[in-house]
């Protein structure tokens, strides 16, 4: 577990933010946020206090990464990129997560290091990682003004034959009890632009191919985008199946083989492919994975609930 709770004895007094700095090499900057999230614990009561000076016992909680082994397949000075696993957290989604890409990133390039966007968990293909501060502004900054292009392959339902686009605005949901869409096509909701081209059509799979350039970066965008046009990415356990298969999916009780019929594939079939950004000069980085052969993990039409 990443998150851990240990005791520390400081035989003199300390300014808190003054011993964070040294036991955890931050900067005064980040030993201060550290403190202000409560990380501190004196008789178990969190301390806020920045100021404070502190002796004697205390505990301390922090992130510990723990490695299962996945490396960097591209690195300079500045960055890492990887290639994430499907079932895998970009980011720790609570201190009860066991593992996530940020473990490997921490490990290899210090605590400064950080995760400069979001993968969604079923989604496998490329993370960029800053390794320090200055490199997380400017690579986030660049995520912002939309001057990093990421292109993905997705498995899809059914034959496509011509490039399309999709552009329709997307909306967060706030009511699940119809369907456990996170969002939702409605003009209310912000613009959101997708480009799709056909790459290869399995007949016996009754499955394409695609790759997907959003041009946008909205929450599920590329995945809403096909569901609307009838063409959803299989393996997706909320656009792509009934709303009880959805349920059991979110609530962790649906089984490997429900899970293969009701989506039509083991896993979720979208994978980041490609990366094309500016950083001191242009970066094209394309993924190590052969997602072609992925299409093993494709449910048969005749044997698909749905």
């Amino acid at each position: 577990m990443p998150f851990v709770k240990k005791t520390f004895h400081i035989p003199t007094p300390t300014k808190a933010f003054l011993f964070v700095m040294r036991n955890f090499n931050l900067t005064q900057a980040e030993s201060q946020r550290f403190i202000d999230k409560g990380r501190i614990v004196i008789n178990n009561q969190p301390l806020y206090d920045k100021k404070a000076t502190i002796s004697g016992d205390i505990e301390v909680i922090y992130f510990e990464p723990k490695s299962r082994g996945i490396k960097p397949i591209f690195s300079t000075k500045d960055f890492l990129i990887y290639d994430k696993p499907s079932g895998v957290l970009t980011h720790p989604n609570c201190m009860a997560t066991e593992y996530s890409m940020l473990d490997e990133i921490r490990l290899h390039s210090g605590n400064s290091a950080n995760a400069t966007h979001r993968i969604d968990m079923e989604t496998s293909g490329l993370l960029l990682a800053s390794r320090h501060k200055q490199a997380e502004r400017f690579i986030k900054g660049s995520f912002e003004k939309k001057t990093i292009q990421k292109y993905y392959l997705a498995w899809v339902r059914g034959k496509i034959t011509e490039p399309f686009v999709v552009e329709k605005a997307i909306k967060i949901r706030d009511d699940y009890s119809i369907n456990k869409h996170k969002v939702e096509i409605n003009p209310d909701g912000k613009y959101a632009k997708t480009e799709f081209r056909p790459i290869t059509y399995d007949s016996s799979l009754d499955a394409s191919l695609l790759e997907c350039k959003p041009l946008t970066g909205r929450t599920h965008q590329i995945r809403i985008h096909l569901f609307h046009v009838k063409h959803s990415i299989l393996g997706d356990p909320i656009y792509g199946t009934s709303f009880e298969y959805a349920t059991k999916y979110l609530d962790g009780v649906i089984t490997e083989d429900e899970r293969l019929k009701a989506t039509g594939a083991t896993r979720l079939m979208l994978h980041a492919n490609s990366l094309d950004f500016y950083y001191n000069c242009r970066y094209y980085i394309v993924s190590k994975v052969n997602f072609y052969e992925f299409k093993k993990e494709i449910c048969p039409p005749k044997e698909r609930l749905f």
